[in-house]
């Protein structure tokens, strides 16, 4: 299905990090109708360059005429993190506008225990939330209507969840989606230690983990959640009902 306006769809896939993000982009990668780019922003600021389906960018603004440019014959779909903030994002209200923009969310504590223990020297802003909630505010600005997805919901019901998530960005539904073989994806190699549980997984489930710091028992990570709950809270309040 394509936006007879512009060609085909651009659908964002904003995320805190360990928010089960790599496992809807999985999905995602499954259903084989659509262009699938794994964290170019993120790559962009973290190493200095990503890989756009065979195209190599160097900056937020190549990067948004790249996917653009890609857009413009086909669906693509691409996630990222925010554990980095993007300014030239932010500041792109033709972009933004363009773009369906969708986020995943996480109940905080365990997200920020799940980051602290893959980063023990994480910081409050990369924790995410706010910065999640900044690009959401700068989308709604530019004339976007975005969706908000709740990761716990996802595990409870997830054939209802990504139902209603197909219906609301125009994709059709590809049940069959919902399962994958377990294993790596190429995109992934950068930063294979953050996917490796992704890696493990054949569809969407819920895992029992447990946590040498959390939010109970460490002052530091208790009060990283006491500031990014209220942004969590706004967005959960404005989440996708299957």
């Amino acid at each position: 299905m394509t936006d007879a306006a512009h060609g085909g769809r651009l659908i964002a896939l904003w995320s805190a990090p360990r928010s089960r993000s790599t496992a809807f982009l999985r999905m995602m990668t499954q259903r084989g109708d659509v262009l699938v780019v794994h964290e170019p922003f993120s790559h962009v600021i973290d190493f200095g360059v990503a890989e756009v389906a065979g195209v190599e960018v160097t900056s937020e603004a190549a990067l948004m005429a790249r996917l653009l440019e890609l857009a413009a014959e086909r669906d693509v779909f691409f996630k990222d993190t925010t554990d980095f903030r993007y300014p030239d994002l932010l500041a792109g209200r033709e972009f933004l506008a363009r773009v369906t923009h969708t986020f995943i969310i996480r109940e905080p504590a365990a997200a920020i225990a799940s980051h602290a223990a893959l980063n023990p020297r994480l910081t409050c802003a990369e924790v995410g939330i706010e910065r999640l909630a900044e690009i959401h505010d700068h989308a709604v600005a530019a004339g976007a209507e975005p969706i908000v997805l709740d990761a716990d919901d996802l595990v409870t019901a997830p054939a209802a969840l990504v139902a209603a998530y197909c219906a609301a960005v125009g994709l059709d539904p590809r049940p069959d989606a919902l399962e994958w073989a377990a294993g790596t994806l190429p995109a992934w190699e950068r930063t294979a230690r953050w996917h490796a549980a992704t890696s493990e997984t054949t569809g969407f489930v819920a895992t029992a983990t447990s946590y040498a710091r959390t939010t109970d028992t460490d002052p530091v990570l208790a009060g990283f959640l006491a500031h990014h709950r209220p942004f969590y809270d706004r967005l959960h309040a404005t989440r996708l009902r299957a």
